[in-house]
C-alpha cells in the first residue's frame, strides 16, 4: 500500500492506517510491525524519509484496562490491595487513565524505514497503586511508546517517594487487537491489546513486597484505547 504524504493528517486517518500494528499501545510481535527488523532501514543507516502523516498534539481520550481475573486473584493471594492515583478511576474491574497529550509520526511502511510508527501517548497525573501492610507502591504518569517492542513507561514511587522515574512497567502485546472502530463522537477506538508485566517491574515489585510470585509477562488485563480526533 502506498501512503500519500500528508503531514496534517487527522488522528483518525493515522489510527486507521496503523490499526493493523496497534498504534497507541497495541504493538505486534512480527518483525514487519512498528519495530526494526534485521534488514530494515533506520535513521543510522539511511536519511529519514518525509513522514506520511503527523499528529502534533493528541487532544485527549482514555486508556482503559479491564483487569484479568487471574491477576486480581493473584493480588488477593499475595495480600496486595489495588488503588487509584490522581485522575484515574476504577469501576467494574476496569482501570481508566485519561490521555493528556502526545504526538504520532507515521512513515510509509513500504519504505523499509523502521520503526514506521513513532511517538508517545501521555497519561500525566494518573495511575494505580498496590498496598500491603505499611507499604504502598504507586505507578503513575504513564507514557505509551508504540515502537518495537511496544511498552508502557511510568514513574514508580514507594510510600510517596520516587523510586524509579520513567521505568518500563508493561509490555503491550497486540496479537489480539481488534480492527479500529469510530465512536459516535468521532473518537477512534482500539480494543484488545494485552497488557503484560515487564521483567523490570516484576523484579521491582517482588523486591519491594518480599515475594517472588510476580513473573515477567504476567497478564494484567486487556486495554481499550479511545483517542479523540478533534
Amino acid at each position: 500500500m502506498h501512503i500519500r504524504k500528508n503531514t496534517k493528517a487527522p488522528l483518525a486517518l493515522v489510527l486507521a492506517l496503523t490499526a493493523g500494528i496497534g498504534l497507541s499501545a497495541c504493538g505486534a510481535s512480527d518483525s514487519d510491525s512498528t519495530g526494526t527488523s534485521p534488514a530494515a532501514a533506520t535513521s543510522s543507516t539511511v536519511k529519514t524519509p518525509a513522514p506520511a502523516a503527523v499528529v502534533q498534539a493528541i487532544p485527549g481520550g482514555t486508556t482503559a484496562v479491564a483487569l484479568d481475573a487471574d491477576f486480581v486473584s493473584a493480588l488477593g493471594t499475595l495480600g496486595l490491595t489495588p488503588g487509584i492515583v490522581g485522575t484515574a478511576t476504577f469501576a467494574n474491574g476496569t482501570l481508566t487513565f485519561p490521555i493528556t497529550g502526545g504526538t504520532v509520526t507515521l512513515y510509509d511502511k513500504e519504505s523499509g524505514y523502521r520503526p514506521w510508527v513513532q511517538g508517545v501517548i501521555l497519561h500525566e497525573g494518573s495511575g494505580f497503586s498496590l498496598t500491603a501492610g505499611g507499604t504502598t507502591v504507586s505507578l503513575s504518569n504513564f507514557t505509551v511508546d508504540p515502537g518495537k517492542p511496544a511498552r508502557l513507561f511510568g514513574d514508580v514511587s514507594v510510600n510517596g517517594k520516587l523510586a524509579a522515574p520513567s521505568a518500563p512497567l508493561f509490555n503491550l502485546n497486540g496479537k489480539t487487537l481488534e480492527p479500529v472502530t469510530m465512536d459516535a463522537d468521532g473518537s477512534a477506538v482500539l480494543k484488545g491489546t494485552r497488557v503484560e508485566l515487564s521483567e523490570e517491574a516484576a523484579g521491582l515489585l517482588n523486591k519491594t513486597f518480599g515475594t517472588d510470585a510476580l513473573k515477567a509477562n504476567l497478564l494484567i488485563g486487556t486495554a481499550t484505547i479511545t483517542v479523540k480526533t478533534a
